[in-house]
């Protein structure tokens, strides 16, 4: 929290208001905002809020037309909010930007998970960039006409949300406007998370092909290849052995890519142990969101009437 709120004083552009909505935190985030001097704070308390009600809490709370939202436990870059509203003041006709995010990484388990999970520049396409909610400005107006960030979804709620913003239009992007965050520092952690995202997309029927394909590629695929690697004819062999190596490298193409892009200044040995981590961590991502979209679909299936509540 003192690093976020740093970034926040330390802005080019300064917020003319900030709003923290607190879902119920048990330790110094309170004390720790109700001290903060530099900015114009409103903090809001809201126990037992989750991210959905807290988010839209402090939107409604917030006096001004524009807001720029983001996520305790980022660090903003000074130039964030100057870039992410300088399309609303470029254009009265803007009523949404999405903005983009960077990891803030140490160990080298942190460099890899920051290669696999997270996309660089290069690999989103503006048009259809669904923005995270760590970074992503948009007028009340448009906020009220999406229906809020939906209320009954835990996870994966910011989604839901830039689906209902691109009804009203397109969505502007400012690549540039900056927030950087920490990755999972573990694998435990890294799974829970990824379990958590997928139970949401499975509560809010969203991915439904990614997730078919990922089952057919684990469990169809990849143990055919492997009976083709134990049969006794050398062609079936090879064959097999072949279509795992490709399969390997379209697997791990782009978080490789990515992690040459951020490796420079780490030793030989770091660079080792990032890349056998790699795939490692794509094994336990995928895992985790296999186990966890099925338990979102029986949610949805059993609550069927919670989009409306």
């Amino acid at each position: 929290l003192p690093a976020m709120l740093d970034a926040l004083a330390a802005q080019t552009r300064q917020p003319d208001q900030v709003v923290v909505c607190d879902g119920g935190s048990r330790d110094s985030t309170l004390t720790l905002l109700r001290a903060e001097r530099r900015l114009q704070l409103r903090v809001i308390e809201a126990p037992g809020a989750n991210i959905s009600r807290g988010r839209n809490i402090a939107i409604e709370a917030a006096t001004h037309d524009v807001v720029a939202c983001t996520d305790g436990g980022t660090r903003a870059h000074p130039e964030w909010l100057a870039r992410l509203v300088a399309p609303f003041e470029a254009s009265p006709a803007t009523h949404a930007v999405g903005g983009f995010f960077a990891a803030d990484y140490d160990t080298v388990f942190e460099l890899a998970m920051s290669a696999t999970v997270l996309p660089a520049t290069v690999d989103v396409q503006a048009a259809s960039f669904l923005p995270s909610s760590r970074s992503v400005a948009f007028t009340k107006s448009a906020w009220r006409a999406a229906g809020g960030y939906p209320e009954w979804l835990d996870y994966c709620e910011d989604l839901v949300f830039d689906f209902a913003l691109r009804k009203q239009g397109a969505l502007a992007f400012a690549p540039q406007a900056l927030v950087y965050f920490r990755p999972r520092s573990s694998l435990r952690a890294f799974f829970k998370q990824y379990y958590l995202y997928a139970r949401g997309d499975g509560k809010a029927d969203l991915w439904l092909k990614r997730h078919l394909i990922r089952y057919a590629m684990y469990l169809l695929a990849f143990p055919a290849l492997m009976i083709g690697l134990g049969a006794g004819s050398w062609p079936l062999n090879a064959a097999s052995a072949v279509a795992l190596l490709t399969g390997g490298a379209v697997y791990c193409g782009a978080p490789i890519r990515r992690l040459r892009d951020l490796w420079p200044g780490r030793s030989t040995v770091e660079k080792v142990r990032a890349l056998a981590l790699l795939p490692v961590i794509r094994v336990v991502g995928d895992a985790a969101k296999m186990l966890g979209y099925p338990v979102g679909v029986l949610w949805r299936l059993r609550h069927s009437g919670a989009k409306s509540a």
